[in-house]
């Protein structure tokens, strides 16, 4: 099993507003905070990418990708010492007719293609909180093949408006994603936390085990048996590499898993225990309100409340 995509399908990846910005002459432009991660790639020219917390700035070349994870104001610009201004009093209300926006006057006129990717679940701190605020790929880091011929699709695709433009924005900018970290994982430089755990060999397997047979009754000596290491050194490495204890990281990624379920759908609760591990649905019950402080079916209630409550602001026919 791929720990990688199972998350990444729990946190319902989407792409949001990604759109072309073509800017002439020397500029520099402030964007505001925000929410998960923002993406984008150099089609032409040269930029220059900083935050608030960084000390320096990052020159990006074309075919050059960024991703940024920690939610603090940004700052683009076409040559370092460009005058800052913010973006909402530069950029257009709107773009032009083929879909791009376009800013400024004269040359060097630089291109650029970004957006934001959203999660709709809580567990997106297990990724985000495993990524530096900023990863940077180069279009000469080797193996990234993959994000190279994304980079072709994404040109082509934002030079003008077609059918279809949202639903292929989005396919390849969930690719982006996981190209970029799989070249973040190969960088040389792997992240802390439960990403770069991913990269380690044994302690990487011992998380495909567990993702992969979730409803087996783990002890910490089958995992390290599993992964040929003693007890004592892989519950040390374990929590050095995931920042938790392997059973308790098994426990969170349950609780994660009963969540959606209860969320999504009206799977019986006995069910829902069985498969991911739990031998009835008392003990299922006692574990979810020991960490989340309701039942099962007080929390499945509380969030069809809650969609219902959408639904009907949606739609008031409804």
């Amino acid at each position: 099993m791929d720990p990688l995509s199972d998350v990444l399908a729990l946190l319902k990846v989407q792409s949001v507003a990604t759109a072309r910005l073509e800017g002439a002459g020397a500029w520099a432009l402030r964007f505001p905070a925000y929410e998960h991660m923002k993406f984008g790639m150099i089609i032409k020219g040269d930029r220059w990418l900083w935050t608030d917390r960084m000390g320096s700035r990052v020159r990006l070349a074309p075919g050059d990708f960024f991703l940024l994870t920690d939610g603090v104001p940004y700052c683009f610009a076409s040559a370092p010492d460009a005058p800052l201004r913010d973006s909402a009093g530069v950029l257009p209300a709107s773009s032009d007719e083929d879909g791009v926006m376009r800013f400024g006057e004269g040359t060097p006129r630089t291109v650029g293609v970004g957006g934001r990717f959203v999660f709709d679940d809580d567990a997106s701190r297990l990724l985000l909180d495993s990524l530096p605020p900023l990863i940077h790929i180069r279009s000469d880091m080797p193996g990234i093949r993959a994000l190279s011929l994304a980079w072709e699709l994404i040109a082509l695709e934002t030079e003008r408006q077609q059918p279809g433009a949202a639903a292929m924005a989005s396919g390849l900018a969930n690719i982006v994603l996981v190209g970029m970290l799989r070249a973040h994982l190969r960088s040389g430089q792997p992240p802390a936390g439960w990403l770069g755990a991913l990269a380690d060999e044994r302690i990487g397997q011992a998380l495909r085990l567990m993702h992969g047979q979730i409803a087996r009754r783990w002890k910490v000596d089958d995992l390290a048996a599993a992964v040929a290491m003693s007890r004592t050194s892989f519950a040390e490495r374990f929590r050095a590499k995931v920042g938790m204890p392997p059973l308790e990281y098994l426990a969170r990624w349950r609780m994660m898993l009963a969540r959606r379920a209860l969320s999504a759908g009206t799977e019986p609760l006995s069910a829902i225990a069985l498969r991911i591990g739990y031998e009835s649905d008392t003990a299922f019950g006692l574990a979810f309100r020991k960490r989340h402080g309701v039942s099962p079916g007080r929390y499945r209630n509380t969030i069809r409340a809650r969609q219902n409550a959408v639904a009907v602001q949606l739609d008031p026919a409804l």
